[in-house]
């Protein structure tokens, strides 16, 4: 099947077209910070020659204890990533959580994110849908890459085909997660570009009790993988101090291993695309 093409702003994701970094730090830790890393970051995927979307969420509200930092909050988050996109001239990714954001905060995002624990509800699928804005949902670690169908079917109803999907691996037991790969091509069957989200696949859900623990090691075979198998974008989490991070600290990938990790992502590209 042919798979459409997504057009964010001036970056095309889809069927023959480079592939894509969507990158920065898992959550607004402040102004300062966010801009920082998009900085960094938009410097090294220059250099990689890979296009780049900042992503980082102004709230995190699905953190494993009430006491963990969710990040400024929706009003104060959406002007930092504004000052983002127009200082440092990168298209924007942030997650959505609930029917009442989703006016305010299309008029910032490029990319409106559904949560992987919130990619079947409905409501929220609909209000997407309905910006025209690209909406990108996280297939839930609860669902089977076929049930993702049923995820596009409600967005298109809306008129709305600037859609993605992501793979960001499967619950497998307790505080694990698995990737099935044969998942990005199933999803691919239903015309849309497919994001592998590299550092949430190797996330370890709750593992350390009131926080969720991970193994970053696994980012970059996983990531060649998908790569080969023929996703359209790779999602990653990065961070100039993984240790000190306010959230997903283990499972992000450390600033100074990014420019190592694109250039061996971009070889697997350029190999399966000849």
């Amino acid at each position: 099947m042919e798979i459409k093409t997504v057009k964010i702003g001036n970056i095309e994701i889809g069927q023959n077209k480079p592939l894509v970094l969507i990158a920065g730090p898992c959550v607004i830790e402040s102004h300062e910070s966010a801009k920082e890393h998009a900085r960094l970051i938009k410097a090294i995927a220059i250099g990689a020659g890979i296009p780049y979307i900042f992503k980082a969420s102004y709230d995190k509200a699905n953190r494993s204890s009430s006491d963990s930092f969710r990040g400024p909050g929706i009003e104060e988050g959406l002007e930092i990533l504004k000052d983002i996109k127009e200082s440092i001239g990168v298209q924007v990714l942030s997650d959505v959580h609930s029917v009442k954001e989703i006016e305010r905060a299309a008029d910032v995002l490029d990319i409106i994110q559904i949560p992987a624990f919130l990619c079947r509800q409905t409501d929220l699928l609909l209000e997407a849908g309905r910006t025209g804005k690209a909406v990108n949902v996280k297939k839930g670690q609860f669902m089977s890459p076929q049930e993702m169908k049923n995820v596009v079917q409600k967005i298109e109803s809306t008129g709305n085909h600037n859609i993605l999907l992501t793979e960001r691996g499967t619950t497998f037991g307790y505080n694990m997660l698995i990737n099935d790969f044969r998942g990005i091509i199933t999803m691919q069957e239903n015309g849309y570009p497919v994001v592998y989200d590299a550092t949430h696949s190797v996330q370890m859900p709750g593992a350390k009790g009131t926080s969720s623990g991970g193994a970053s090691e696994y980012v970059m075979p996983l990531s060649k993988a998908a790569v080969a198998v023929g996703c359209d974008a790779v999602f990653v989490e990065v961070h100039k101090d993984p240790e000190k991070a306010l959230s997903d600290g283990p499972n992000m990938l450390k600033m100074d291993k990014l420019e190592e990790f694109l250039g061996e992502i971009r070889k697997i590209e350029k190999a399966v695309r000849s």
